[in-house]
């Protein structure tokens, strides 16, 4: 299920804040920090009560503020027992050396295991799924939405930051040079300022985006609305037919194209989807598949937007659309449900196709919601999964 940034990058950019001088200040800065730069992920665990379970704390209280701390109580914990074992160890055979190079200072190593915590706030807010950092006192979610959740660029930063420093390791191994006990700060500190630059650059790229969508013409409707006004008052009056007012407009990124943006404007009657193009100053859009028109609110959608994956996904999603399907076939359901009503759940930020998501075939971060017929809840699922 497409959530938000995958964890390599999260652990990679963890490992590179410790190599930028914290491991230098207390010892197993770099293990602690890649753990954090990951930690609340541990939110994962909520799968193992089912799809809707998952997804309503995904994000959760590891990823706020009040729960970092806690998050950062658990790394530490994890750290402190490879410690011992470590001291346990040496005493067995009778190793007289340091064990770390740096001084052991665990109140310094969970300040170091915060701000790695913080990255990851960081990182998951600059893609569009969002998050809630003030929860449970400020219940709103905030996304960037200027980075996917898989980013080529900065993937490969990151890891020619980590790479790097041990090559040219061993070529100068291979001459005689010394080798230094803690190596690689410098490439650390490109890399994590150069990701500080990606995003400047695309937030730039993202404002630009949204400046288009608002602005653009889209030929199908104000074809359409012409044709109307030609019909009803004369040649005259399509002149007079003022474009649908924007009530708020988005914008979510591609993969590794900083100009090329999945842009939704809503309009009072209509969401109107399409790619943009920052660089050439461009709108592409489909009238056949990127017009939705709002749907009508039925007892059957009533019904769904009431059931526990219908509030849930609710209060997450920010540009919903709640659509009555109608009655469906559902295998593996029990004889006589062929009266059971299925409501989608979709939102329009993830209708868009890339190499990790076919968002127009099989949207990602759907719901389903199956009502009988006196509008009773009889199956959820989301994602293709079934809430049991």
């Amino acid at each position: 299920m497409l959530r938000g940034m995958e964890p390599i990058t999260h652990l990679m950019t963890g490992a590179c804040l410790a190599r930028a001088g914290f491991n230098r200040k207390a010892a197993y800065a770099t293990l602690a920090m890649t753990l954090a730069a990951e930690a609340p992920d541990l939110d994962v665990l909520w799968a193992a009560g089912g799809p809707v379970a998952a997804f309503q704390h995904h994000r959760g209280i590891t990823h706020t503020l009040v729960g970092l701390p806690f998050d950062g109580l658990i790394v530490l914990g994890a750290v402190w027992l490879v410690h011992r074992w470590r001291v346990r160890r040496a005493k067995r055979s009778g190793e007289t050396k340091p064990l770390t190079a740096a001084p052991v200072r665990w109140g310094l190593l969970y300040g170091f295991v915060m701000i790695a915590l913080l990255s990851h706030l960081l990182l998951d807010w600059t893609n569009n799924y969002g998050l809630r950092p003030f929860f449970p006192f400020n219940p709103r979610w905030y996304a960037g939405s200027i980075v996917f959740i898989f980013e080529p660029v900065l993937f490969v930063m990151l890891l020619i930051a980590l790479i790097a420093p041990a090559l040219f390791g061993l070529v100068g191994g291979e001459v005689g040079a010394r080798r230094e006990v803690f190596r690689g700060r410098g490439w650390a500190i490109f890399a994590l300022a150069a990701m500080v630059g990606l995003w400047g650059w695309r937030e730039v790229e993202h404002d630009a985006a949204v400046r288009l969508a608002s602005t653009a013409s889209y030929g199908a409707i104000d074809s359409g609305l012409a044709e109307s006004a030609d019909s009803s008052g004369g040649p005259d009056s399509a002149a007079q037919v003022l474009p649908a007012q924007v009530l708020r407009v988005t914008a979510s990124p591609y993969p590794g194209n900083p100009y090329r943006w999945h842009t939704v404007v809503e309009t009072p009657g209509y969401f109107q989807m399409a790619t943009v193009d920052t660089l050439h100053s461009t709108v592409a859009t489909d009238p056949e598949q990127d017009l939705f028109y709002k749907p009508p609110t039925t007892l059957a959608t009533l019904a769904a937007k009431r059931s526990r994956l219908g509030e849930v996904y609710l209060d997450w999603s920010s540009w919903p659309v709640v659509t009555e399907i109608g009655p469906v076939a559902v295998m593996g359901a029990p004889a006589g449900t062929a009266d059971w009503i299925a409501v989608r759940f979709m939102d329009l930020r993830f209708l868009y196709d890339t190499p990790m998501m076919q968002g127009r075939s099989d949207p990602p971060l759907s719901g389903t919601v199956y009502v009988d017929a006196d509008r009773r809840v009889v199956r959820m699922e989301l994602s293709g999964r079934v809430q049991r």
